[in-house]
């Protein structure tokens, strides 16, 4: 009697970066039980490959041109609820773990991870399982044991319409140089907003300007930053 061969997991890559991608799919179809099915490298893209081939996992960043991660895993959900998605991203954050769960999200790995790390998320969550970091884990529970103060300086309405469309910008993930070219400014205005921005709510880091963001409702699942 022959033996069918197991079934392999079935992903789509969504990245922007193309050098990265094609990394992962060297990694990913080198192992005997994955295959990539589709590439993707904007958030529309990744909806569309998803809804197409039907596969068993979306490995997704976050911060991409057009549609963003968190944009696209929500669109997934409500369009493949079956389909699951695991973040492979450079934010090393409390504040965008907890929005990459909300939008749907299984998963949340970081980029530096290394390759056998990313290989045992990808299957935990092929599994059903939810894979954190060990590190935002426990930041994320000391979070809800704990609930962060709310700034104690001047709140969003302290902040100009430019400062406040820089500030959704920086917690959306866009660099100095995206955010430069996207509000037609020079980096170095973009800049002194930032340091505004912080004197103004008394922060000191670029984490905490994402929470404050998140909390204060500056951004959120399924809005685009410059609509």
């Amino acid at each position: 009697m022959t033996l069918k061969p197991k079934a392999k997991i079935r992903a789509v890559l969504a990245d922007d970066h193309t050098v990265l991608r094609s990394g992962l799919k060297l990694l990913l179809d080198a192992q005997p039980d994955i295959q990539v099915v589709g590439e993707a490298s904007r958030g529309e893209e990744a909806v569309e490959r998803a809804t197409q081939l039907c596969p068993d996992i979306v490995l997704m960043d976050l911060t991409m041109p057009g549609m963003n991660g968190l944009q696209a895993i929500a669109e997934i959900k409500k369009l493949m609820p079956a389909c699951r998605v695991l973040v492979l991203t450079m934010h090393d954050d409390e504040a965008y773990l907890r929005q990459s769960l909300a939008a749907g999200a299984s998963g949340y790995i970081l980029k530096q991870a290394a390759d056998s790390e990313l290989l045992s998320a990808l299957r935990a969550v092929y599994r059903g399982e939810v894979f954190l970091p060990p590190a935002l884990t426990k930041t994320l529970v000391d979070s809800l044991v704990r609930p962060p103060a709310r700034p104690p300086g001047r709140q969003a309405d302290g902040l100009s319409p430019r400062e406040t469309e820089v500030l959704r910008l920086v917690a959306m993930g866009h660099t100095n140089q995206e955010i430069a070219e996207l509000l037609v400014l020079s980096v170095k205005t973009v800049e002194t907003h930032k340091a505004r921005i912080m004197d103004k709510l008394l922060l000191r880091s670029r984490s905490e300007l994402v929470r404050y963001a998140i909390r204060e409702g500056l951004v959120t699942i399924g809005k685009d930053p410059d609509s």
